[in-house]
């Protein structure tokens, strides 16, 4: 009775064993749609004509790539099996076949030509930004997205777009959470559904690459060239992509996030962005209270420094502090505003795209937040001066 108690104890320790290790864990995150799904092995579901003949191109070719490996594989273990030499076959002697060299000649080229033609007419239709409804200017910077609306409605809008400070704070701590995890920004891309959007692409300091792949674009950011690619959704919706291009130690910290909008409400984003651009064009000439400098200097700081200097100013790594920063609390200003408008070789990118008095703001921010209690302004007019 003992023995078959113990063995009973073994089978169920067992039993328990083996379930746990083919239980399969609760799944931290779910599909994000317009971005990637969880255990995706294929494409991202098109939400463009161009993202559509893609995807039919790669399952074409992939289609072409399987039967040619069965075929050839399929004949070689056939003549390996059949013509074995237990089975008492011979290897033949022979030095050449005109048909079989003119049959392993013409038949590879005119699958290769074939294929090639399916692939030209794709890449040609992805190059053709003609005729294009929006024009929009992709800057690559370490590690963020410059947008600047060129041509069409919405003409004259420009911003930056970075990551959130929150998402960036999980990576640090290393809580990721939420689907869209390294991949939220302050300010996402916005177009009109149905409208052909055409997207010239530049970087500022290394090569970068504007990559949304529901969309089916993916075009490189070179500094000093000009490069373009096109899109038009089909639906309105979010859409997700990354910089695919390695480009520094942020690379990992680059999103891109393209919100596509029905034409009314497209019309109504338009005119705010117009409006709330109108407000921050300032007279780099009026003169600034410290406090109100503070204020807008914070705003400054939380969407364009937090991510790589964090809120309380700590920095880490190669990301040196503010807080307690001697050039920072240097009482020479143009010390400082050297740095943030020429960046520096350490990976501080420039902030010249930033208006005078936002690199004000943020700049007198630094000087009287955290220990830095300097009490030393920094108006517009300074900046205007170091920008010479």
């Amino acid at each position: 009775m003992n023995n078959l108690m113990t063995r009973q104890r073994w089978l169920g320790a067992l039993a328990a064993l083996a379930a746990s290790a083919w239980a399969r864990p609760a799944l931290a995150v779910n599909d994000l749609p317009g971005g990637p799904a969880v255990n995706q092995i294929d494409l991202h579901p098109p939400a463009s004509k161009m993202a559509a003949e893609i995807l039919s191109l790669h399952n074409g070719m992939m289609i072409v790539c399987t039967l040619i490996f069965i075929v050839v594989f399929g004949v070689m273990f056939y003549s390996i099996f059949k013509h074995r030499k237990s089975k008492g076959h011979q290897a033949a002697h022979f030095h050449e076949s005109v048909a079989v060299e003119i049959a392993w000649t013409v038949v590879p080229f005119m699958i290769v030509v074939g294929m090639g033609v399916a692939a030209t007419k794709t890449v040609v239709a992805q190059k053709d930004t003609s005729n294009s409804d929006l024009t929009i200017k992709a800057t690559g910077y370490q590690w963020k997205w410059g947008y600047d609306y060129i041509k069409g409605e919405g003409e004259g809008i420009g911003f930056l777009s970075t990551l959130d400070v929150a998402h960036r704070e999980m990576s640090n701590s290393g809580h990721p959470q939420g689907d869209d995890y390294l991949l939220k920004v302050d300010n996402p891309l916005v177009v009109p559904v149905n409208k052909k959007v055409r997207v010239i692409t530049t970087a500022n300091d290394v090569i970068h690459a504007w990559m949304v792949p529901a969309l089916g674009v993916k075009q490189d950011a070179i500094p000093g060239f000009v490069r373009d690619i096109w899109f038009r959704a089909d639906k309105t919706g979010d859409f997700y992509g990354q910089c695919a291009e390695l480009c520094g130690k942020e690379h990992a910290f680059m999103p891109i996030h393209v919100k596509v909008l029905s034409d009314s409400d497209y019309s109504a984003w338009v005119l705010a962005k117009l409006k709330e651009i109108a407000a921050k064009a300032d007279d780099p000439s009026k003169v600034w209270t410290l406090a109100d400098l503070e204020a807008r200097g914070e705003k400054v700081y939380n969407a364009n420094c937090a991510v790589c200097h964090k809120p309380d100013g700590t920095g880490g790594g190669p990301i040196k502090p503010l807080d307690g920063s001697p050039v920072v609390k240097d009482a020479d200003k143009a010390k400082q505003l050297h740095v943030v408008l020429n960046g520096t070789a350490n990976g501080m990118p420039s902030w010249k795209q930033l208006s005078d008095t936002d690199l004000a703001a943020v700049v007198t921010f630094t000087k009287n937040h955290w220990s830095n209690k300097t009490g030393q302004i920094v108006q517009p007019a300074d900046v205007v001066a170091a920008r010479k």
